[in-house]
């Protein structure tokens, strides 16, 4: 079941701000980075981000639980 307001395939719609995906790039070792890059990097982060959710989502539907747990998503992000 997908969240009806959010598409991750929608670049103008960011839900992170770049700045700390910026920061994250910089941390990893990158000197320079253009506009472009951080607004690619952000996209990626927030489809894996999401995908990660919808997952989780599932694997604790499957348990009986309507909450999401830390283990759920250290299991599904395990998988991937």
């Amino acid at each position: 079941m997908a969240y009806k307001g959010f598409s991750p395939y929608n670049i103008a719609d960011f839900m992170l701000p770049l700045a700390p995906i910026e920061r994250i790039a910089r941390k990893a070792g990158v000197e320079r980075i253009s506009a472009k890059a951080i607004k690619e990097l952000t996209k990626i982060v927030e489809e894996l981000g999401y995908e990660l959710a919808l997952e989780a989502a599932q694997v604790a539907r499957h348990a009986k639980r309507k909450t999401i747990l830390r283990k759920d998503i250290r299991f599904v992000a395990s998988k991937a």
